[in-house]
């Protein structure tokens, strides 16, 4: 029987490894692939190399305090591992029927709070520290967001250009006896220095993803009496998320996913850094935390701080009743900038193969000065809708919150 449920419990961690993977490669190099950098094969093992690595090393810390720091390891027995695992992956299933990124992180440490509470193991200070690492990492994105989005996204948006090439940036010639590869001859010098950020930042996005999501997939399996060790529950994990990374991630790939087709690449790329920073330092302290949660905020106080400098500090912290600044996320938007101002392509442009092209260097204008820039350009599309900022935040607090109530109910009645 014991052995049963150890052969379960894996079952699902592959389950919840195998879902991880196709949601994550597609966060990570949806922007990639749309610009024809890398083909999805190519996605697929770059995601798990880096996603092994990022695992292997800070997302030890990440297991170690899910498997033993909450609640004791003794209490993860084979019912109660299958137990947390189960409504870590009904929480996905859930969000991927409401069209929602739930937080898996959040929802693993939920299920196991059930369980800490329902045998009164649970390590009161440890969590404090967890769920104020949740309150502060999304407020810490908000504000690099708003901070970059006032004072330096305009000037990025000028100098650095994210093109889409026809064909891909490195292709095989097979005129000779030995076929090898080549640098696409259209490509230029700045296309090559961007297309290698772009990689080299989907890659970190990788990393960050395998040190915060391979405890959320395996945790419950490792420890003392458990089936696993850290470094099998590690392969265990990562190979589940290379299933999901070649297989339900194509499609990712393709669609880049509805909620950031609106996105221009230089600001994806900007809260890709941004949230992959934020969640690989909490990794490396051993707090799990929401790369979803992170990034999402990073985009919203992105777009508030590029709507905002249609206004001077002085307006923003004195607005009169009939000068109010307007301020918007939809300032990232390609409808929400000047007409004299060149844009990067977005994500979704290059997922239909369309993208605007790049300006050459002498065309290349003037950023307005703060204060100067026209507010209802700035706000002239929304990049978040009231109604899905609500949906999500509702999707963020209800997932956990399930996790723990179902939790702490079943193992009231077994353990």
């Amino acid at each position: 029987m014991v052995a049963l449920l150890a052969v379960l419990g894996i079952g699902v961690a592959v389950f919840v490894g195998y879902n991880i993977g196709g949601s994550s490669t597609g966060v990570a190099f949806g922007p990639a692939v749309g610009s024809r950098l890398v083909r999805k094969v190519t996605a697929g093992v770059l995601f798990t190399g880096f996603a092994l690595i990022g695992a292997w090393t800070v997302g030890r810390n990440v297991i170690d305090t899910m498997s033993s720091s909450i609640v004791p390891a003794s209490q993860f027995t084979p019912v109660a591992s299958v137990g947390v695992l189960f409504f870590t992956g009904l929480a996905l299933l859930v969000s991927n029927l409401y069209g929602v990124p739930a937080s898996t992180s959040m929802t693993a440490v939920g299920a196991i709070v059930g369980l800490g509470l329902a045998t009164g193991t649970l390590n009161e200070a440890l969590m404090f520290t967890i769920v104020s690492a949740w309150v502060v990492a999304p407020l810490v994105g908000f504000l690099c967001g708003a901070v970059i989005g006032r004072y330096l996204y305009p000037y990025l948006d000028r100098y650095i250009a994210f093109t889409r090439l026809d064909d891909h940036l490195i292709q095989v010639d097979g005129s000779g006896a030995v076929p090898r590869p080549t640098v696409n001859s259209n490509a230029t010098v700045r296309d090559l220095v961007g297309s290698v950020l772009v990689v080299v930042i989907a890659c970190y996005m990788a990393f960050s993803a395998g040190a915060s999501n391979a405890a959320n997939a395996v945790a419950p399996l490792v420890g003392a009496g458990g089936p696993l060790t850290v470094d099998q529950g590690v392969l265990v994990a990562v190979g589940a998320f290379s299933l999901g990374s070649f297989t339900i991630a194509r499609r990712t790939l393709d669609t880049v996913g509805d909620d950031i087709t609106e996105l221009p690449i230089l600001a994806a790329l900007i809260v890709s850094t941004v949230g992959g920073t934020i969640i690989t330092i909490l990794s490396a302290l051993g707090i799990p935390a929401s790369l979803a949660v992170s990034t999402t905020c990073t985009i919203i106080g992105l777009g508030w701080g590029r709507a905002s400098r249609a206004a001077s500090i002085a307006d923003l912290a004195t607005p009169t009743p009939n000068e109010r600044p307007a301020v918007a996320t939809g300032a990232l938007t390609a409808g929400g900038q000047q007409e004299n101002t060149p844009t990067s392509p977005t994500v979704g442009e290059l997922a239909d193969r369309e993208a605007p092209a790049a300006p050459a260097d002498d065309e290349t204008p003037d950023v307005p000065s703060m204060g100067s820039e026209d507010a209802e350009e700035l706000s002239a599309e929304s990049l978040f809708d009231a109604s899905a900022v609500s949906r999500i935040v509702t999707m963020w607090v209800l997932t956990p919150t399930i996790g723990v109530v179902c939790s702490f109910l079943l193992f009231s009645l077994v353990l």
